[in-house]
């Protein structure tokens, strides 16, 4: 069911404009409004999907309960109804967020229209927002540990800018979740976040999958394909596990975060990339420069911002927290309630070494689940969990 608010002042037209909608959809709910006043309290206390508004009315005109309407409920699509005098007006208020505009007397088929796909734009809006949400909820960082705090205050700082940021800690510590929550309160959270796990993709391919490549550039180059920096372009690349990244591929990134620009492997044309570059590594990489296996000024390029996150053993106060994340997490993947842990249970975990960190947390608590009774007890940790 789709519900429209009409504000018109006019009876005479709000009758007509509730019986085309009424006659045209029987899904439609129409209510109305005499005044602005009186939309803006209908607003309010209910959530409407589509408002059709008058521009000229008494006590408050149309725009100003557009302007109300985008502070109250701005995801709320917004038609402004005029007369042939309004039609500057009504092409202002497209400005001020208005999605469209009819005119007095309304044309049947340019009103429908205009509705219907009002209608489903505010379903786009709402589908999109409920995705969003769940794309952030699988990267949610889940701990009130001092270390995590002040993770989650340096995110805060450094997200809205364009700083390069390297993440460093061990294997299964969340340095993705750093990267991803860095990403979604940056700037650049519209655009895409391309990740590359340079530790999984082959030395004589890096260059080609970073930066792409032109028809004949090798034996198996049979088209020109672009790479990670174009498809990063307006957003975030994650370069996870970059200590693993040959010399030549770095050499080739130094360039890119120093001109912006990139060559695709086998052509001598620049391309122009605008791309936020966040970098991760379980490596200690002064160790690795001392080596020459990395090199000191890409460090410097990449380590404008340090964050460092804490292996599991370095923040246990989590662990409850982050037991009970994966248990809800884990039931709703499977369909099943969710179990509870005794306090016994979670003080074992509490006291386990975790060298897996929270990737091992999670298989444990998975196993656990799976195998424990009702109430995940202190025996079933004995049982199920033990190294």
């Amino acid at each position: 069911m789709s519900k429209i608010l009409i504000i018109e002042d006019e009876a005479a037209i709000r009758r007509v404009l509730v019986k085309i909608l009424s006659e045209e959809n029987d899904t439609y709910v129409v209510d109305e409004a005499e005044d602005g006043l009186v939309g803006i309290e209908k607003i309010k206390k209910d959530d409407f999907d589509l408002v059709l508004c008058d521009i000229k009315m008494p006590k408050m005109d149309g725009v100003e309960v557009l302007e109300a309407i985008k502070k109250i409920k701005p995801e709320t699509p917004v038609v402004m109804i005029s007369g042939h005098g309004d039609l500057d007006t009504a092409v202002n208020t497209m400005r001020l967020g208005a999605f469209d505009y009819i005119s007095k007397p309304p044309d049947l088929n340019r009103l429908l229209n205009t509705v219907r796909i009002a209608l489903d734009r505010k379903e786009l809006v709402v589908e999109n927002k409920r995705l969003k949400k769940k794309v952030s909820k699988n990267y949610e960082m889940i701990g009130e540990s001092d270390a995590i705090e002040r993770i989650k205050d340096m995110i805060d700082k450094v997200a809205p800018t364009d700083a390069r940021v390297l993440i460093t800690g061990p294997n299964g510590t969340g340095k993705e979740l750093v990267a991803h929550w860095l990403h979604q309160k940056s700037n650049r959270s519209k655009g895409p976040m391309i990740e590359v796990n340079c530790a999984a993709i082959p030395s004589e391919l890096i260059e080609s999958e970073l930066f792409g490549h032109v028809k004949g550039a090798f034996t198996s180059a049979n088209k020109d394909r672009a790479g990670k920096f174009e498809a990063a372009n307006g957003g975030t690349i994650f370069l996870d596990e970059i200590g693993d990244m040959s010399l030549s591929a770095q050499a080739k990134v130094l360039r890119a975060l120093q001109e912006s620009r990139i060559q695709r492997v086998g052509s001598d044309k620049d391309i122009k990339v605008d791309v936020r570059v966040v970098a991760a590594t379980n490596k200690n990489l002064m160790k690795e420069i001392e080596e020459g296996k990395f090199r000191e000024d890409l460090y410097h390029r990449l380590a404008v911002i340090l964050i460092q996150v804490p292996a599991l053993n370095d923040r246990r106060e989590d662990i409850p927290l982050l037991v009970d994340y994966f248990a809800d997490k884990i039931s709703q993947e499977q369909g099943n309630a969710k179990k509870a842990f005794s306090e016994k249970a979670l003080k074992l975990l509490q006291n386990y070494d975790w060298t897996g960190n929270i990737r091992e947390l999670r298989n444990v608590v998975e196993r656990l689940i799976i195998l424990g009774g009702k109430e995940v007890s202190e025996n079933d940790v004995k049982s199920f969990a033990s190294k």
